[in-house]
């Protein structure tokens, strides 16, 4: 009797105490358990996630060129070299070079005509070199302040006006970014073979940039005016710099707009980085070109208005050339 009592006594006090144990047991298993899932998973989706940002090509069902690339890291290599280096340099580009040719404006002038206007217009170019001359300028300053606003536009004008108002320029600019491109296409090619054959550098031009063309009224070259034929080195360089900059940045330009085409966005980093050096090159000479043919040289914005220019004009500044119709008997006056 009292051994059973003894028992149940033992019974009723370790009873809880067993179980109590057990369960401690069993929750600190759960709490190690859960622990381990945790770190599992936690290094499950650093790898993921790593591999993510390294660029790693993953599965989805989507169709479509690099659909499985969550990240393409050279995209955004790409997009940091063009706002970290393209966008400040083309910015450098069309101050610094706008700036300095004012500054020589302003202390040198412009070149003068030793003679003056001789007032017999001498016929140089003909009204199909004018239709391509001013199609292609006029689409290709219609893609340089496009470009501009595109590139520097939320540096330069966006701060200052309404979301509205900044929303409808940079719409605009895309637009008629993406319509002036063919027509520059268009005109940039019919001009290279077109006055292509007038280009080719000769020997006399390498004294023309000796003496910096003729157009410095001041020291040693002072009234210097150097041989030149139809185009003098200036234009030459000028030409050349257009046919080569203008193929990566008419090639460029149509693997930007043409999703058809269904590139890598490798290819298409490539391309827009291409695209904005090509502007950049082509709007400094651009600025050059403007500043030589309008208000560095007295008489030479006609050429381009009406066709024909001053025969003082030509033998100042394209003797050569003047010399070589004028033997040949192609000098055409205007009557």
């Amino acid at each position: 009797m009292l051994l059973k009592s003894l028992r149940s006594l033992f019974t009723v006090l370790l009873l809880p105490l067993v179980l109590a144990m057990g369960l401690g047991l069993t929750t600190s298993a759960y709490a190690v358990d859960e622990q381990t899932s945790q770190q599992m998973a936690n290094t499950s989706d650093a790898e993921l996630w790593k591999a993510v940002k390294s660029g790693d090509k993953g599965y989805t069902t989507a169709k479509g060129v690099e659909t499985g690339v969550m990240i393409n890291v050279s995209a955004i290599e790409g997009t940091n070299v063009k706002n970290d280096y393209l966008t400040p340099v083309m910015a450098l580009a069309v101050c610094g070079v706008f700036g300095a040719f004012l500054i020589f404006y302003l202390v040198n002038g412009p070149s003068k005509l030793s003679h003056g206007f001789s007032g017999k217009m001498v016929l140089r170019w003909t009204k199909a070199d004018l239709w391509i001359h001013w199609v292609m300028a006029l689409s290709c300053l219609a893609l340089i302040f496009t470009g501009l606003n595109i590139m520097l536009g939320k540096h330069v004008l966006q701060p200052y006006v309404g979301t509205g108002i900044w929303g409808s320029l940079i719409y605009g600019s895309k637009t008629i970014h993406d319509y002036a491109g063919p027509l520059f296409i268009v005109a940039w090619a019919i001009c290279v073979v077109k006055w292509m054959p007038l280009q080719t550098f000769k020997l006399y031009d390498l004294k023309w940039f000796l003496v910096v063309g003729g157009y410095i009224n001041f020291g040693p070259f002072k009234g210097k005016h150097p041989d030149s034929g139809f185009a003098n080195a200036g234009e030459k360089m000028w030409f050349w710099t257009l046919t080569l900059f203008g193929l990566f940045i008419g090639v460029s330009g149509i693997m930007l707009v043409m999703p058809g085409l269904e590139l890598p966005r490798e290819a298409s980093m490539a391309a827009l980085l291409v695209h904005g050096l090509s502007a950049i090159i082509i709007i400094a000479f651009t600025i050059v070109h403007i500043w030589m043919a309008t208000v560095l040289s007295e008489g030479g914005m006609e050429c381009m208005k009406s066709g024909y220019c001053d025969e003082n004009w030509a033998v100042q500044h394209h003797n050569l050339w003047y010399d070589e119709i004028k033997e040949n008997g192609t000098l055409t006056y205007r009557d």
